[in-house]
């Protein structure tokens, strides 16, 4: 027992609103219904958690995590209830503190155990209908430099198989439990497979429709993952974990489920980085910059886009650091930093016919081709039209590009592509072309689940508002405010899109 408040907890349970006999009671009903039924909480055993810093015995954790998910109708995981992973009652040594509430870095053993818990709370609200709501982002700032060395240093060995009674191989942690076995290559072929599945679903559909797939996809893995196989193997798992929760990050920041998308690109970061998959865990990283700049947040996604390619290591191909330059330019052109974009788009440029293809990319960086290059070209110098009109019409000249290289199944960046241009032609004072695109992408939006979509068209939106008096545009904001869902959603700063 530390003597001190649990400040998180007490936070939680704020929220909450039940009485400590209320929680007490649905302690004791949560664990019968787990399986642990000679659990005894009283009143005042809850209050020493909350008031005197006490970390229960297992179960007692995972039957909180459950409540307080069900409860606040959003993932809630034994790190935001402050306690130690594996606790026994006594001080909370390893539960973080306000600026890294999740005591980051991961060691192997627990990235498992936080993926598999955090997964089956996922699925747990998918079950329940309940909306992931209410948590919020960790700064970027934060993840960079609780991130920076650990990414820069070279994993741990593997200890080799556990003994039989290991508690990693008994009893993994998680919601649904799953036994640990192991598994051997065919298998994971499998899993590598699907993951092509679900990658080529998402970019011809969106996150919306097979986001549950992926989490619950990945949740079996994390149970796979508690059972140590022989390294070959686990790194190949590793790197599997690492694909699906980049997956389920991009899907869940897709249908703006923004700090469940953010946990997710952790998870993936730590699976990569375990797999030694370095330029991976990079490229994870920069998912979460991307959402950054989504969000209105460029200086902190600068930050990690720093950390994602110094922690890539020399194994980037040139394609690889292509595409994170352009992301980093795109933050920069959210600032209005257009001489710091050209030059970094000009170095993205340049990396990208660099790269003679001798080496085949991996699976992950198979979607960023030549389109790719200048649809983000497009998003950067459209980006930048809002601090420097006459960037308008270059963004055009990309977003053309791009949707003349685009191929099939790519459904969701066209649309991308159409809004970029349309809404760099409203900036250039160019109504009749802009009226044009813009309907070529809302004939496509029912197409997609993507709540991206709506966000960059919202901001489209935004833009007719000068050509209000022509009958034309009246008409386009009329089918616009039609094909927007009722209930308005997230909404981001002037600029802030995503493709």
């Amino acid at each position: 027992m530390s003597g001190e408040p649990n400040t998180r907890l007490s936070d939680l349970f704020g929220l909450a609103g039940w009485s400590k006999g209320e929680l007490a009671r649905l302690v004791n009903r949560q664990a019968a219904a787990m399986g642990h039924p000679q659990l005894a909480t009283d009143t005042s055993r809850v209050r020493r958690w909350i008031d005197m810093g006490e970390t229960p015995r297992d179960p007692v954790p995972r039957v909180l995590v459950t409540l307080f998910t069900e409860r606040l109708g959003r993932v809630v995981t034994i790190e935001d209830l402050g306690f130690a992973r594996n606790g026994r009652a006594g001080k909370r040594r390893d539960s973080g503190n306000a600026d890294n509430p999740d005591a980051l870095p991961w060691a192997p053993d627990r990235t498992a155990a936080v993926l598999t818990e955090f997964t089956g709370m996922d699925l747990m609200l998918n079950r329940r209908g309940l909306v992931g709501a209410g948590a919020a982002l960790t700064a970027g700032t934060v993840l960079t430099s609780t991130l920076t060395d650990w990414l820069h240093a070279d994993p741990a060995p593997s200890a080799g198989p556990p003994p039989a009674d290991d508690h990693l191989n008994a009893e993994p942690a998680g919601f649904d439990r799953y036994e640990a076995a192991p598994i051997g290559s065919q298998e994971i072929e499998a899993l590598e497979r699907s993951v092509e599945v679900f990658r080529a679903w998402d970019a011809a559909r969106g996150g919306g429709l097979q986001r549950k797939a992926v989490v619950g996809q990945l949740n079996e893995v994390g149970g796979m993952l508690a059972y140590r196989h022989p390294d070959h193997l686990q790194r190949r798992l590793w790197g599997v974990a690492a694909n699906l929760a980049v997956l389920a990050g991009w899907m869940s920041h897709d249908v703006g489920l923004e700090p469940t998308a953010q946990k997710y690109f952790v998870i993936a970061t730590h699976a990569a980085r375990e797999g030694g998959d370095r330029p991976r865990a990079g490229e994870a990283l920069s998912r979460a910059a991307r959402q950054m700049i989504h969000l209105g947040r460029p200086d902190e996604a600068l930050d990690l886009m720093k950390l994602a390619k110094s922690g890539s290591g020399e194994e980037n191909l040139p394609r690889t650091q292509a595409m994170l330059h352009t992301i980093e330019a795109w933050a920069q052109a959210s600032m209005g930093r257009g001489q710091a974009m050209r030059r970094t788009l000009g170095e993205a440029e340049d990396l990208f016919v660099s790269d003679k293809g001798d080496v085949p990319p991996p699976c992950w960086m198979q979607m960023f081709d030549e389109a790719d290059l200048h649809g983000m070209e497009a998003l950067a110098f459209r980006t930048l039209a809002e601090h420097d009109p006459k960037a308008a019409r270059i963004a055009q000249g990309h977003a053309k590009e791009a949707l003349e290289l685009r191929g099939g199944g790519r459904q969701r960046s066209k649309i991308f592509d159409y809004i970029s241009l349309a809404s760099a032609c409203f900036i250039a004072d160019d109504p009749e072309q802009a009226d044009r695109y813009a309907r070529l992408a809302l004939v496509s939006m029912g197409e997609t689940s993507s709540h991206r979509t709506w966000d960059r068209l919202r901001e489209m939106y935004r833009l007719t508002g000068q050509y209000a008096g022509y009958e034309k545009i009246e008409e386009l904001r009329e089918e616009i405010a039609h094909a927007l869902p009722k209930s308005p959603g997230r909404k981001t700063e002037p600029g802030r899109a995503d493709i």
